[in-house]
């Protein structure tokens, strides 16, 4: 018979990479965890950890053994609460993840909105605009604006969001608009690198690209506004940071006969198909409700 036990405490010391905090997370004792992990190596026949007397890390068997690990313990959980879902309704707690500026202004309604509608659901929403590893930092789904690399992952692309170029009135004064694309290398350029690579446009002369340089890059939309509306550069950024500022005429539109391919929303989750039903709910909430 498969030892599920083993796997889940297998799984929790991979992720704590501590014995005895995964003891601690699981409510048993630490000779528990030492027992089951070693049952699980002697079935196995290889050793899943190094250990030394400061630091616990996986063998080179043990790096995608712990993410099968993970998939059984969550197909596991997802198959007790599709059976308790009818009855109880929706409980547990989900662990999602989002970048800051479009968290903060879209996902976080959206959230308040589906806790109220299932109160007995916990939400962990994290917001940052680095890139989270979904599986080992333990995410049930996350949202990313940006174009995706191949991977293991399951990606559901929601909709476009629209980016536009701009400066203030005051860059724009001091060192004029561009009038083509290929005017920018000639401009101080604030970089986004959560959308790497080139600039690219699509306008009268057909499509070219740009790489920008200047005095600023950041990994934050946020992070480049004050360097923006100082007046020190262009930057390109999406419409969800730009929105209320160009409403109120503190950063100009560039080139608008110059568009930029939208950038894909994506909710992306771990590459099992089996999820527990609150986060099915969620992403239905989600997709819906971000859908233009």
């Amino acid at each position: 018979m498969l030892d599920l036990d083993a796997w889940a405490i297998f799984a929790a010391v991979a992720d704590a990479r501590s014995f005895t905090a995964a003891a601690e997370a699981l409510g048993v004792s630490k000779a528990t965890v030492s027992k089951a992990v070693a049952r699980l190596e002697t079935r196995l026949g290889q050793a899943l950890f190094h250990r030394t007397s400061r630091r616990l890390a996986l063998t080179e068997a043990g790096r995608p053994l712990a993410d099968h690990a993970r998939r059984i313990i969550a197909e596991a959980q997802a198959a007790e609460e599709a059976a308790r879902a009818g009855a109880d309704g929706l409980s547990g707690r989900i662990r999602l993840a989002a970048p800051l500026a479009f968290g903060i202004a879209d996902v976080a309604p959206l959230v308040a909105a589906f806790l109220l509608a299932h109160p007995q659901v916990e939400i962990d929403l994290q917001l940052s605009d680095a890139r989270v590893d979904i599986v080992a930092d333990g995410f049930d789904l996350a949202l990313r604006i940006a174009d995706l690399p191949d991977s293991s992952l399951r990606a559901r692309r929601l909709c476009g969001v629209a980016a536009y170029l701009v400066a203030s009135p005051a860059y724009v004064a001091a060192h004029g608009a561009p009038a083509h694309p290929a005017d920018l290398v000639r401009h101080r350029l604030l970089g986004y690198t959560n959308v790497p690579g080139p600039w690219r446009f699509s306008g009268p002369d057909g499509e070219t690209s740009v790489r920008p340089t200047g005095p600023l890059v950041a990994n934050s939309g946020d992070a480049l506004l004050p360097a923006l509306l100082a007046g020190l550069g262009i930057a390109r950024l999406p419409d969800f940071i730009l929105g209320a500022h160009l409403a109120t005429g503190a950063l100009v539109e560039l080139l608008p006969a110059w568009r930029a391919a939208p950038i894909g929303l994506h909710l992306l989750t771990p590459p099992s198909s089996l999820r527990p039903a609150r986060v099915e709910a969620l992403i239905d909430w989600l997709a819906t409700g971000l859908k233009p």
